[in-house]
Order: structure tokens, then sequence, then C-alpha cells
């Protein structure tokens, strides 16, 4: 077993490859690898519709110079003459006779299943009659599972023809540059790592705002909602690795304990903490359904219940149609005592570390000084750190990890127990939602949402790279 995740996969087999992920993607994050020569296998494309290679290589060649990537023949043209194209029904089990004709059984195959959840078990299951599993891995995308139960059902059906070593759960926020290095931030730098702690740490905020509606994507979304879009899967991932213990080792294994560890530390969220926001007109949006109660906007509190944080209070919020569009991480630290030396023996403001995600990954250190124009007053000092600037050109989510999955490296995807971990976490709050408060396009959601950290730091003003500031 353990060889297997030390094996590059010898062929990549992309089921969903007419799709919108592979257009928006799939397409650009193979074109990036090859440029950077790290694809070293075929490529076979399995999809429905009856298109000929050469379609599907003009596809590729559209959906890379739509991505806005810099378009070099040469690169285009070695990524091209990996392509190949097999067309057929994915339920259909005559589809996988011809796919062990073209790719044999006695590969190692990474299966990429860019398709609904509803097909990975089926699709997985004939890959397995087919022979085509003994030395290869599976990778399927979110979301897995739409509960508890739903998500071990699923995790039963792979199992039954998979070991958990093959199975490689996408979420690509594991990918992003700051997320994928949050584990060398926090335990490479005594002056973060000293700091990372209840005695240290007052409080936690994690924010993702998008700045757009649901717009065509309304039949999807609203059988979905922002919990389980990118609560469940996108931040509490990202919360793990900003709250989990370092790894013992390298392994594969080895970080994700620490994540599961995080999550089984946590107990269920609270309804009483839990506020849903739907923004004005919504419900016009082709495919919403008439009166949905779907939530486009998610506010919560956590607990995690080990030495380390015990007593720290986490914040979650995700929106759409929200002001601006940024993913961060601020951690509030403990205030000092009140100073003797200023004038009205005044308590400083806390400091404050940032890491924003997206955009313009980085890193800020806010700070408190005495303000030289006035000398009762406090001024706030920012230490920033432009990632792309400071590191040099990220690496793009879905690049990083395509390459983790051809290679076996299974460290950037969910394991199992993590999985059903946080579906236990959101659980009483999928059972019991709670209304739905409206707010307008382009505010920061409902009201209740400030009700919700009173008595605590307020919501921040994201730290964004246009202005530069945050209060």
């Amino acid at each position: 077993m353990g060889g297997l995740a030390e094996e590059t996969s010898q062929r990549l087999v992309i089921f969903g490859i007419t799709g919108d992920l592979a257009r928006k993607m799939t397409f650009r994050a193979l074109y990036r690898l090859e440029r950077r020569h790290l694809l070293d296998a075929p490529i076979l494309g399995v999809a429905s519709d009856d298109i000929t290679v050469e379609e599907l290589v003009n596809r590729a060649a559209e959906a890379i110079r739509h991505s806005g990537e810099p378009f070099d023949e040469a690169v285009f043209g070695r990524l091209a003459e990996r392509l190949s194209y097999l067309p057929g029904d994915v339920t259909d089990a005559a589809l996988y006779e011809q796919l062990a004709e073209q790719v044999g059984t006695d590969q190692s195959c990474l299966y990429y299943l860019e398709m609904p959840p509803s097909l990975f078990g089926p699709i997985v299951e004939h890959l397995g009659r087919a022979g085509l599993l003994q030395r290869s891995r599976v990778a399927v995308e979110k979301p897995f599972g739409h509960d508890l139960a739903s998500a071990r059902d699923l995790n039963t059906r792979m199992r039954a023809v998979l070991r958990e070593d093959q199975i490689l759960r996408v979420d690509h926020f594991l990918g992003k540059q700051p997320v994928a290095d949050l584990e060398c931030l926090r335990f490479a730098n005594t002056t973060l790592a000293e700091l990372w702690d209840r005695h240290s740490i007052a409080e936690i905020h994690i924010t993702m705002a998008e700045n757009f509606g649901v717009e065509e994507r309304g039949g999807f979304y609203d059988a979905v909602g922002a919990l389980r879009d990118v609560v469940q899967n996108h931040l509490l991932q990202v919360l793990a690795l900003v709250a989990m213990e370092p790894p013992v080792g390298a392994g594969d294994d080895d970080l994700n304990d620490k994540k599961a560890e995080v999550f089984r530390a946590m107990p269920a969220a609270e309804p009483v903490h839990y506020v849903r926001g739907q923004y004005c007109g919504y419900s016009e949006v082709p495919g919403v359904a008439d009166g949905s109660q779907t939530e486009t906007f998610v506010a919560l509190r956590l607990q995690i219940e080990n030495w380390r944080w015990a007593g720290v209070p986490i914040f979650l919020r995700a929106g759409k149609a929200l002001p601006e569009r940024v993913t961060e991480v601020r951690l509030f630290t403990r205030r000092v005592p009140a100073l003797a030396f200023m004038p009205h023996r005044e308590r400083a403001q806390r400091n404050q570390i940032v890491l924003r995600i997206d955009p313009d990954p980085g890193l800020r250190l806010q700070l408190v000084a005495q303000d030289d124009q006035n000398a009762q007053a406090w001024r706030d000092v920012h230490l920033d750190s432009s990632f792309a600037h400071d590191l040099g050109e990220p690496i793009q989510p879905y690049e990083r990890l395509l390459h983790a999955a051809i290679v076996g490296d299974r460290r950037l995807f969910a394991r199992e127990d993590s999985i059903e971990e946080t579906w236990r976490i959101v659980a009483p709050l999928l059972e019991h939602p709670g209304e739905v408060h409206p707010y307008e396009r382009g505010s920061w959601g409902p009201e209740a949402a400030q009700a919700l950290v009173r008595g605590h730091r307020s919501w921040q003003q994201p730290w964004l790279p246009a202005n530069g500031r945050s209060r």
C-alpha cells in the first residue's frame, strides 16, 4: 500500500473533460504543468460528447487563451500530443471495456472524476469490475456528500473497491498558496509560533466574501447553499490548518492526522450561534425555487476544545453579493494591561495577524504605535508582505493539486475521517437552519451577523490589495 502513494501515475484519465471545470481550470493547470516540464504522461479524456481529438485540442487551446494565460505554441504543442479522447456513457459497462483495451490493467493511472457526485460510485464500481484500479488512484471533486449520512454512504461505496490511500478528495482551497504554506508559516517562524495559542490569541475570524451573486448557477446553488458550498469544506479545512499541532513527520498521514485531531476536538455547531442571510433578488435568479429559503450568506461561531485553543471563540462568515471578493484569516491577540506612561493609562488596541488567501495572497502584522501628531492617540502600524512580490509567481491551485495527485502526494487532499467530522460539526445547522435574513447586494450581510459577534471584536473591513488598509 505504501508504494502506491509514492508511485507517479503513468496515465491521466479525466472523466468529464468537456465540462465547465476542465474549461475553466483543468486545461490551464495542465498547460502550466507542461510549461514547467512536470507532465510526463499521456492524457485520456472521457465524456459523452461525440467529438474528435482535434476538436478536444481546439477546446483546450481556446480555454487556455480565454484564461489569460500567456500562450506558447511550443508548450501547447507538447500538451496537445498527450491528448486522446474516448466518448461514451459513463454508466455503460461497454465504455470500460474500451477503456481497459486502451489503458490496460497493469498501468498505474490517475482517474480524475470531474463529474456530478451522484456518478462517483457508479464510475468507481465500473472501473473496479474492469480491473482498472489495482495500481491506480481516483480523484473526486467536492461536494463529497450533502450531509453526514450521505458522506458515509459514499465513503462505504468507494471503499468497497478502493483503499483510502487510493482516494483523493479534491478541495481547491487546499491548493491555494497561502493555505498550502500555512504549515511552514506557523511552525518555521518562532515569531508566529510562540503567539499561536489561547494564551496570546483572543479570537479568530475567517471571512470568505464574493462580490458576485449566484448568476447562472441558480439551479445548482439553490440545492446547496453557502453552508454546504464553502463552510463545511473550504473554511473548515483552512481552520484545521490554522489550529492544528505540528505534524510529527512529512508523511501523507502525518498532516491529515493533525487536521483530524482539530475536527474531533470541535463540538457540533449550535444553531443559536448561526445566522443565515439571502441577498435581495436571489429568488429572481433562473433555477431558484419560488420562495426559496436557501442561504447565500452564513455567519457562525465555533469552538475547539483542546489544550491550545480552549476558550478562544472562532467566527466564520461567507457570502455572495458582498462588497468585495476577498478571503482572509484574522487572529486578534489579547490586550496588554493599561499603560502607566500614557496620559490616561489607556490599554492599547489588540494586535492582529492577517493571512490573506485571495486575492493577492499575503501576510500582515498589525501593531500599535503612539501617534506623533497626537500623543494621546494610538495609530496602527502595518507590516505587510505580498507573497507574489516576495516569493515569486504563485503556483495555481489546480496546478498544484493535479501535480500532487499525479505523483501521489496525499497531503493536499481531504481524508475520509475529516470529511465525516466536518459534516458532524455542521449537522445541527442543517437540521435546524433557522430563519433567513434578507440583505442588500453590496452590503456585508444581514444585521444579525453583527449581533453574533456582540461582546467580541466586530467584523473587520478586510485587508484589500487596492486600499492596503484595514480597520
